[in-house]
């Protein structure tokens, strides 16, 4: 059974989804919680990604506790009506928590795909930070993106033999999309393309509406073309919209399907973004990005030299951005430092080390090839 609830979750475990699917040792149950729900389901399909069950447990302005309570309600009637052999689980939303939770309750064994990854402040980001060190007390297996998140969870004691570096799954994913080539780009002029997305918790408020005058401010250069997809959030939405609405050169869109949205990355020169994933994908297409946060649970990219971390103050926006925009050298260096998330093979990994694991008959061709394509020691594959 494969829980996924957000867009990002959809996309980093739609590839292993597929592979599952393919293969005739498992069998993929996806369960969607709707907590993206207007975002979700066509892109699922888009993705070929079919859904098994759909529960629907989002309310407008709803509390963290109510929505908690409510997906492990739901979850676990379905772990306990479905009985699965293994529970997957991504990232560190409230999906993932509450899909470890209600396996844990009902004793089924839990992978958790791209764990590891931390902040070290509990409240940042908020829950997310909470989330993934819960799931880490409770899976059994820990595919982690890069060493350093392998090395997070066993200082935090996890054994060794549970954890396994495997690259990030949303570099398969975004490399499967390219190829396809079915997305349309939002960018429509030749000006200096910049692609902006904001929507974390604790960036909402004054500090999202004072990040929205320094995008306003970059867009009165003239030479700037912006494309903000406006994430579903009323508080994203109040915050953001009196500040860049009716200005020639920014583009407010509805949220992108992610077919288009990985279009519109590919066509851009620079982004500008408070998410997580796009810190993951950007690299690999050569995307200089400014993280619009105060920490990051993804060092390794600003490491590399790919991204850098550089708050929410106006002016240090405005002055990041600038600064790339104006000095090609320093652009250069950014969009040349390679993708330490990943090669596009995370997925195979994982799939070969739940089939080892699972004890898949060695005599089976299709075993025989996934099981040979796992490197040899939990945590011996580094994408550095």
């Amino acid at each position: 059974m494969l829980v996924l609830g957000t867009r990002p979750e959809a996309i980093k475990l739609a590839p292993v989804a597929r592979a599952m699917a393919l293969s005739p040792l498992f069998e993929p149950l996806v369960v969607t919680t709707g907590q993206h729900r207007e975002m979700l389901h066509q892109m699922l399909g888009l993705l070929r990604v079919p859904v098994h069950t759909q529960l629907d447990v989002m309310r407008d302005r709803q509390q963290l506790s109510t929505l908690t309570a409510r997906l492990v309600d739901g979850l676990g009637e379905v772990v306990r009506a479905e009985r699965p052999d293994l529970v997957v689980v991504q990232g560190d939303t409230t999906t993932a928590l509450t899909g470890a939770l209600a396996a844990f309750y009902e004793h089924v064994p839990i992978a958790h795909v791209e764990a590891g990854l931390r902040t070290g402040v509990l409240d940042n980001p908020f829950p997310e930070e909470l989330n993934r060190r819960l799931i880490g007390r409770m899976a059994r297996w820990h595919f982690a993106p890069t060493q350093r998140a392998a090395d997070h969870l066993t200082a935090e004691g996890v054994p060794g033999a549970e954890v396994f570096t495997t690259g990030n799954t949303v570099i398969d994913n975004l490399l499967w999309v390219l190829e396809e080539g079915t997305g349309q780009s939002l960018f429509r002029t030749r000006l200096r393309r910049v692609l902006v997305t904001l929507h974390r918790r604790e960036n909402q408020g004054a500090v999202m509406r004072s990040m929205g005058r320094a995008l306003r401010r970059l867009a009165d250069r003239g030479d700037v073309e912006m494309v903000l997809p406006l994430h579903k959030s009323p508080a994203v939405r109040e915050a953001l919209l009196p500040e860049l609405t009716d200005h020639p050169h920014i583009e407010i869109a509805e949220p992108l399907g992610y077919l288009d949205f990985s279009a519109t990355l590919a066509a851009c020169d620079l982004v500008l973004t408070d998410s997580g994933g796009i810190q993951e994908e950007a690299p690999t297409l050569g995307k200089p990005a400014l993280v619009l946060r105060t920490t990051t649970e993804r060092p390794e990219a600003v490491e590399a030299g790919a991204a850098r971390l550089v708050g929410t103050e106006p002016e240090a926006i405005l002055e990041a951005a600038v600064h790339l925009l104006d000095d090609p050298a320093a652009y250069a260096r950014m969009a040349t430092a390679g993708n330490p998330f990943g090669d596009g093979h995370a997925t195979d990994r994982i799939i070969a080390q739940l089939a080892e694991d699972f004890g898949a008959d060695a005599d089976d061709g299709d075993a025989a090839e996934l099981v040979t394509t796992r490197t040899e020691g939990p945590g011996s594959y580094s994408t550095a």
